[in-house]
């Protein structure tokens, strides 16, 4: 393979092999390559896998370094074109908005109450969120159990 102009034939191997695993998301990455965000990303964007790509580079502690970390994903904060992606700003996308609507779920032994709520907050599934009951008024805590469920905790 001819070098790049400029380039030793490593450096040139070297950046065709990125960009054929930045084309193929489930190839294995390479121990040198960090995943970079390709465009600014605002906080609550879904990451795409052309949000993404691979890059060489030495990944710092907890950043993501293959593009199924997250793609998929949600940014919890902005994340900048060229910057290394950190895993701790990736979260499971949001299934409940703030002031959205939701159905509230307690389930405790033979015992089913269901009740109407407003998010008070944002979650993933599996994440705690409080809820005002409409009802009562009363705000409760619970789980994001699908997309508009809350399971009330105990």
């Amino acid at each position: 393979m001819p070098a790049a102009v400029g380039r030793p034939a490593s450096v040139a191997a070297r950046i065709l092999a990125v960009a054929i695993l930045a084309a193929c998301p489930g190839a294995p990455a390479l121990a040198d390559d960090v995943l970079v965000a390709t465009r600014t990303l605002r906080a609550s964007v879904t990451i795409a896998p052309a949000d993404v790509a691979l890059v060489a580079g030495s990944p710092s502690p907890g950043s993501a370094t293959r593009p199924e970390q997250a793609i998929g994903m949600e940014a919890r904060v902005t994340l900048y074109a060229g910057r290394p992606i950190p895993l701790a700003s990736l979260a499971p996308p949001a299934m409940v908005e703030r002031n959205q609507t939701v159905q509230l779920f307690f389930l405790q032994g033979g015992l089913e109450i269901r009740a109407e709520g407003r998010a008070l907050g944002r979650a993933g599934e599996g994440e705690t969120v409080r809820v005002m009951n409409l009802a009562s008024r009363s705000t409760v805590s619970g789980r994001v159990a699908a997309p508009g469920i809350v399971e009330v905790l105990p």
